[in-house]
């Protein structure tokens, strides 16, 4: 059977994809090659086709996660009626479904200190991913110059980052909740 020529792309685009769900959801460790080929339909074996080694697609799809979660986050700004578009990115991140859903959500809530200890090299391509993260979210950050919004970015986002992984940590709702609503509104009054 013939394939189309972006059918290659297409698969590994697939690949990726999927793989960016399972880091977020289970770790680094759970975009085991064999797991992540079967989800999308391939034999482990078709996986060398596409990819050099594991870590290229664990580099990959940590890239796909970032991507994937800024895009959120900005369609989350872009939507917001009040003029201040970071506040709907609050909104957005500290909330129940996230705290619910990190296979869909942020990649440094999901995965933060395991990209800390990963070797040298990945980490300095994770570094890059996150840097890049940044100046997506920076133009909606609260300030009037491009240092004040790139402060208020890493306030902010350090600040839900931590929330949101001490409400995944606990075990009750409402303690859930209450980190993140109080998360939320401390930094909605902050700024």
């Amino acid at each position: 059977m013939r394939y189309s020529p972006d059918h290659k792309a297409e698969v590994r685009q697939r690949i990726v994809q999927d793989a960016a769900l399972r880091v977020r959801g289970e770790g680094l460790n759970g975009a085991a090659v064999a797991a992540v080929m079967r989800d999308t339909g391939l034999t482990h074996g078709g996986f060398y086709k596409h990819f050099a080694s594991k870590d290229d697609l664990l580099v990959e799809s940590v890239r796909e996660a970032f991507r994937d979660f800024a895009e959120k986050l900005v369609h989350a700004a872009e939507q917001s009626r009040s003029g201040e578009p970071w506040k709907a990115i609050v909104q957005f991140y500290l909330n129940v479904k996230h705290c619910d859903d990190p296979s869909h959500g942020c990649p440094i809530t999901a995965l933060g200190p395991e990209l800390a200890r990963v070797e040298a090299g990945m980490r300095g391509q994770f570094f890059a991913d996150i840097v890049n993260y940044k100046n997506t979210m920076v133009p909606f950050m609260p300030g009037r110059r491009a240092v004040d919004k790139e402060s208020a970015f890493f306030a902010i986002f350090s600040t839900m980052i931590g929330a949101m992984q001490l409400a995944r940590a606990l075990p009750h709702r409402a303690a859930q909740e209450k980190v993140l609503t109080n998360a939320r509104d401390f930094l909605l009054r902050s700024f």
